[in-house]
């Protein structure tokens, strides 16, 4: 009977501490649940990015940039025009190292802000410690290169395609763009960027491409000192005309740059912009060995042609042409002045008749110093340093 009785006290017991014990899914939800973090917290724990995007698309440009001869210069394509958070996501894309291999470089690391979007140095080194064959140009007003050809030898039809080359060569970043968008789509932050700039978080390698050609698109330079006084001109420019602000040297240097008996720069870097229209053979080298726009035509009617690149900032772009050859801009104009070399492609317009045999002759110009200072003092009022300021276009990462 004890026994019994001591059966049933432990059975009621046993039944008590049954009754008392919580269920663990009542347990589960009394716990206080995490809650996700917004976007807002994704985007701030990796960039500093303003909550409203900054202004790329519709900037108030001055009126020498919507005369016709700049305004019909722009190869801004129908299907990829320049949106604020297209430019945010290019921005992003334009700084981040994921872009290459080793997580080393990125499209900044050869186009840096303060040298106007070139590399101040005369190759480029890429992600592995190797060199690239030619110098990183500038990309300031890209968008404004009339006949759309991108590299010194015009070998990408698009800026769009120009964009993915880099990320793609083996010596730049060595990365194949299968890899860069798998890598990229597991990035919360570039889900939110992806959907914001395309409507949905889906990362492709197009919309990489057409991300990064916003960007560039919209690094407009047009605050320089040169702007500043043509701002104060009512209409457009007249031939010969003094720019307001301009020092005298400085004045004569826009002379001789624009004059075809002295100078005759604005032959080949034409509008205001100072852009080129196609490649051509600058007379640097007798024989040629860097084939430029040859190699990708094959015609050899190409060979020693290269991009000729804007004139804006180009205080801040040294080295100078297409190898780096020379760093100082006062080299460039002595180049032009005495040291054009005769090659069977060199461009008409550095030619002068009445040779040995009336074979073509190089032309010199004949400056004297105090006129090739003042072509180089007129190319530094080129300089646009709120450009180079500009935190919409500095990098964006903490």
């Amino acid at each position: 009977m004890r026994a019994n009785q001591i059966f049933a006290i432990t059975l009621f017991l046993l039944a008590i501490f049954l009754s008392c014990k919580p269920n663990p899914e009542e347990i589960l939800e009394e716990l206080p649940k995490e809650v996700p973090p917004s976007d807002a917290e994704i985007m701030s724990r990796h960039l500093n990015l303003p909550a409203t995007p900054y202004n790329y698309a519709q900037i108030t440009l001055p009126q020498h940039f919507n005369a016709p001869p700049v305004r019909n210069a722009d190869n801004t394509p129908d299907n990829n025009r320049v949106t604020d958070s297209g430019a945010t996501l290019g921005r992003v894309l334009f700084y981040d190292k994921k872009l290459s291999r080793n997580q080393t470089k990125s499209c900044a690391s050869c186009h840096s802000q303060e040298n106007a979007f070139s590399d101040p140095i005369a190759l480029s080194e890429g992600f592995e410690g190797g060199l690239t064959g030619r110098n990183s140009m500038g990309l300031s007003n890209a968008r404004f290169y009339l006949n759309g050809h991108y590299f010194w030898d015009e070998r990408a039809n698009t800026l769009e395609d120009q964009t993915l080359m880099p990320i793609q060569d083996h010596v730049e970043m060595g990365m194949p763009l299968d890899t860069l968008t798998a890598k990229l789509q597991k990035e919360l932050y570039y889900k939110i960027l992806f959907k914001n700039a395309f409507g949905d978080t889906l990362v492709t390698s197009d919309r990489i491409s057409l991300a990064l050609a916003q960007f560039v698109r919209a690094m407009v330079s047009y605050q320089s000192k040169y702007d500043n006084g043509l701002n104060q001109i009512a209409g457009p420019p007249v031939p010969g005309l003094a720019i307001p602000g301009f020092t005298a040297q400085e004045n004569l240097g826009l002379a001789i740059f624009r004059n075809p008996a002295r100078g005759g720069c604005g032959g080949c870097h034409a509008t205001d912009l100072f852009f080129g229209t196609a490649p051509f053979n600058n007379g640097l080298d007798a024989i040629i060995t860097d084939l430029g726009l040859g190699a990708v035509t094959g015609n050899p009617a190409d060979n020693g042609k290269f991009k000729v690149p804007s004139l804006r900032n180009i205080a801040l772009t040294a080295p100078y042409m297409h190898d780096g050859r020379f760093e100082t801009l006062e080299e460039v104009v002595e180049h032009y002045n005495s040291g054009i070399q005769i090659s069977p492609t060199l461009d008409p317009r550095l030619t002068a008749p009445g040779g040995p045999n009336q074979q073509l002759r190089p032309r010199r110009l004949n400056l004297t110093e105090e006129e090739k200072s003042a072509l180089v003092a007129f190319m530094n009022t080129l300089t646009d340093t709120v450009f180079t300021s500009d935190e919409k276009f500095s990098n964006p990462f903490k």
